[in-house]
């Protein structure tokens, strides 16, 4: 169970990256362990929102966004 969370939030924080058009791997290159920090974190904020079946329809139905959305705990993004 807390595998699959942590995947599920792991698929979910790079999708919103994507959609809200930050390169992961461009930040990585520039700071790599900054960076897996940073996703660490944020990966983690994810798991512990109550919301990701509102974030997996959000992501299911669009390939980009402009701010993530209200409920988001990753604002960093």
């Amino acid at each position: 169970m807390f595998m699959r969370k942590m995947a599920q939030s792991t698929e979910l924080t790079h999708g919103m990256a994507q959609r809200l058009g930050y390169d992961l791997a461009e930040a990585t290159g520039r700071s790599p362990e900054g960076q897996a920090t940073a996703f660490r974190s944020a990966v983690m904020r994810c798991a512990q929102c109550r919301q990701q079946e509102d974030c997996k329809r959000l992501q299911a139905c669009n390939t980009h966004l402009d701010q993530a959305p209200d409920y988001c705990r990753n604002t960093w993004l």
